[in-house]
């Protein structure tokens, strides 16, 4: 038995060790390189660009007061469409205390101006009447009295206006009466009712009562990098596409390139704009964040082949093609790329076999 014993574990012994050395000399040996075969096929190719950029309205105006004041009545809220010319909110006047009492004192001034006039007036008629002056003497007098009352009439209604925002002759043009300047939908109102504004002026911009926009003509406004402003062109087809709406996209046509580069970290970036036109039955706000896919370069009807399977040599690129059941290197010229694929513009036809990357198998 002990011997027996031996003999088995010698056997053992010499398996594992002939294993050992079938397996070493296999792994030893060199493999077969692989290669994926790639088809030329004849298609179109473009290079594109993305630039992130807003969708906004082209026309989106700030309305504001023609007075300094407080919000009495709002009679329109954001979201709502409004006309050009409606009212969209009523103050009420705060008067400049300077202005209130130059207006008074102005329509003091021109009340006693129109006193003294009307008495010349009567002395003058007295005489006229007398013919004791002439009707040219009492037509001066005349004149003066008109101007007189004309004068205290624009004081009256001056003062109106600077302490009530309206005056009697023209209560539909009050200064009271916020109106909007165009049509469109209202995107915010940014004040409530007591609120204190004040209107534009040399030091200040005055209070937004209202933002209005017409939101049936809309652009996409983003920025272009400086390597890629020069294949621009006004008129390039742009297709927009909305992060708030999944799927959905919109043709749009580039309409300005800015004329001048803005610095942003270090980088010349250029504003472009482009004209967007919305399919109907979607909804749009203003300010979605958007992304423009414009076509820099394309070509149609041409050779292309993924560009994985060019090599470069120096100036010269190259390609394998099977040749009677080998890989035969072949001069190529390239044009287009997408970064996937890649134009060949002579050296290479459709439907041949070209090699392309090795393929890697799992040696474990």
């Amino acid at each position: 038995m002990k011997k027996f014993g031996k003999i088995l574990m010698v056997l053992a012994i010499a398996a594992v060790f002939i294993g050992t050395f079938a397996y070493l000399f296999r792994r030893s040996q060199p493999k077969e390189i692989q290669y994926q075969e790639l088809v030329p096929e004849t298609g179109s190719i473009s290079k594109s660009t993305v630039v992130t950029g807003k969708i906004q309205p082209r026309d989106e105006v700030n309305v504001k007061p023609q007075i300094n004041g407080i919000v009495a009545e709002l009679y329109k809220k954001a979201g709502e469409t409004v006309q050009q010319n409606e009212v969209i909110a009523k103050l009420k006047v705060i008067p400049d205390m300077s202005s209130l009492s130059s207006a008074q004192s102005r329509l003091r001034l021109s009340e006693m101006n129109l006193k003294q006039a009307q008495i010349n007036y009567d002395r003058e008629k007295a005489l006229y009447d007398q013919k004791l002056v002439s009707a040219e003497e009492f037509e001066k007098v005349s004149q003066a009295l008109q101007q007189a009352k004309e004068e205290k009439a624009v004081s009256q209604e001056t003062l109106e206006i600077v302490r009530d925002g309206v005056s009697s002759s023209n209560k539909s043009g009050s200064t009271t009466l916020v109106r909007s300047t165009i049509s469109g939908l209202i995107l915010d109102i940014p004040v409530k009712v007591g609120n204190s504004v004040t209107m534009s002026n040399t030091f200040n911009d005055g209070t937004t009562i209202a933002t209005v926009a017409n939101m049936d003509d809309l652009i996409f406004d983003g920025n272009i990098d400086e390597t890629e402003v020069g294949r621009l062109h006004v008129g390039l087809p742009v297709r927009i596409s909305v992060g708030a709406l999944q799927d959905v996209h919109f043709d749009a046509a580039l309409e300005y390139i800015a004329p001048k580069a803005t610095e942003s970290g270090g980088t010349n970036l250029f504003e472009i704009k482009a004209s967007v036109k919305v399919p109907a039955g979607i909804t749009i706000r203003s300010g979605y964040s958007a992304n423009a896919e414009i076509v820099l370069q394309e070509a149609h009807d041409v050779v292309t082949v993924a560009e994985s399977a060019i090599q470069w040599e120096g100036d010269s690129t190259f390609v394998y093609v099977m040749d009677g059941g080998t890989w035969n290197k072949r001069v190529v010229e390239t044009g287009l790329s997408d970064g996937v694929n890649i134009e060949v513009r002579s050296g290479l036809a459709a439907g041949e076999k070209v090699r392309g990357p090795q393929i890697i198998t799992n040696t474990k």
